[in-house]
């Protein structure tokens, strides 16, 4: 594809400045190098004037890369047959999607509620367990990313997202990470009605979560009567290498929340995977938790077409992050004093830098060589690698020779 006209880059950016935020502008500016977004395909963004950039960032979205084209037939076929619902005749695509994604999770948690976002699971999930246990406190794990919408951001541990507009939902208490005594104590304190944690923390540098402590804070929240959702937004359906971290360490998790590839990359859709004892509420009413889009057909109608791609690549991811974790400890030890750790799993990888300044340099560095890569915004110092499952070993190489030059420039100042 060429490049766009200059001058309707200029015109994205005052827009941008216009309707939504000058800091907004001066972002897109610096990660842009100027430029904005023109056509992606497979692992490369190609952007308006004609440079061609290798995402490995997209906050875990592009999992199957961009426009993967059994994801993008997909959503073709479902704009010739019928693009919405009425709402009041039953679509046949939902239900499809939901058997596909139980199957697919391996069983016992049957139960469905589709969202557009992770939010949307969050909300509905945490919902859910309140009404069925009748109780209203929520354990979260501090440093956790649930959402900023008012619901889930009272289970986000950050407090930047939430000032001046507290109180929030109330009743939720946040709990170390690496105490395994912490669900008992809460639920001796307080009335539960669940825990909630991501088996990685992927917001908060990526931080790998104990799958003992998670085992025992599930033992005791089921032995209290309180329920357990494991949130995998961003860290499951093989992101993470299994297609559920929970489920593959054996946790009797009661809901898994799933969202970002869910839609192939290409439509926005999330899903809370229940069992019955969370679901129970829907299942006396379904009404009691509704949403115009929830099961849109333009969503729902590629996830069985979005696990299957992702199935067959899974044995890539493999050797992809195999590559990956060779090349950042290699670069780890290169430049120990700029590039202090490096913690990962499968597709997901933190680097931790010295400083959030030395971070900032790092990502300028990419920005110029032409990396997408996700920043922490509740750790500045670290810088998220989210590489495609589809990603083969000439964009691994290539991505890993861009960032020694980052670092190598960053620390040379």
């Amino acid at each position: 594809m060429s490049a766009l006209p200059a001058a309707d880059a200029k015109e994205t950016f005052r827009r941008v400045k216009r309707h939504f935020s000058p800091a907004l502008a001066v972002a897109g500016k610096f990660t842009g190098q100027g430029a904005v977004e023109a056509f992606a395909e497979h692992c490369r963004v190609v952007l308006s004037d004609g440079r061609s950039v290798l995402d490995f960032g997209s906050y875990a979205v592009a999992l199957l890369g961009h426009r993967h084209p059994d994801v993008v037939a997909a959503v073709r076929d479902r704009l010739d047959v019928m693009t919405t619902s009425t709402r009041t005749v039953q679509s046949p695509v939902p239900p499809l999607a939901a058997q596909t994604l139980t199957e697919y999770l391996g069983g016992g948690l049957d139960r469905v509620f589709f969202g557009c976002g992770g939010a949307d699971a969050v909300e509905v999930s945490v919902k859910l367990a309140r009404m069925a246990t009748g109780r209203m406190t929520v354990v979260a794990v501090q440093g956790a990313f649930h959402g900023k919408t008012l619901g889930a951001l009272a289970l986000t541990d950050n407090p930047r997202f939430k000032k001046g507009i507290e109180p929030l939902l109330q009743g939720v208490v946040h709990v170390s990470p690496d105490d395994p005594e912490a669900v008992a104590n809460a639920v001796r304190e307080h009335d539960v009605a669940a825990v909630i944690f991501e088996p990685v923390q992927a917001e908060n540098g990526v931080r790998l979560l104990d799958e003992a402590v998670l085992a025992r804070w599930c033992e005791d929240a089921h032995a209290a009567g309180a329920l357990v959702i494991a949130d995998e937004i961003q860290v499951g359906l093989r992101r993470c290498g299994p297609r559920s971290v929970s489920l593959d360490a054996g946790l009797p998790v009661d809901a898994v929340l799933l969202g970002k590839p869910l839609g192939g990359g290409v439509v926005p859709v999330s899903a809370a995977v229940c069992n019955d004892k969370l679901y129970a509420p829907l299942l006396s009413d379904p009404l009691l938790h509704t949403a115009t889009f929830s099961g849109h057909p333009l969503g729902t109608a590629v996830i069985p077409v979005a696990l299957e791609a992702i199935e067959r690549q899974a044995g890539n991811g493999e050797r992809v992050e195999a590559a990956l974790r060779e090349g950042l400890q290699a670069l780890r030890e290169q430049y120990p004093d700029a590039l202090v750790e490096v913690r990962g799993r499968g597709l997901l990888w933190g680097m931790d830098f010295r400083s959030p300044e030395m971070a900032g340099e790092v990502l300028t560095g990419l920005a110029q060589l032409g990396l997408v890569v996700s920043p922490c915004i509740s750790r500045p110092t670290t810088i998220r690698l989210l590489p495609p499952i589809v990603a083969g070993d000439q964009e691994i190489k290539e991505a890993l020779s861009l960032l020694g030059e980052a670092v190598a420039r960053a620390a040379a100042i």
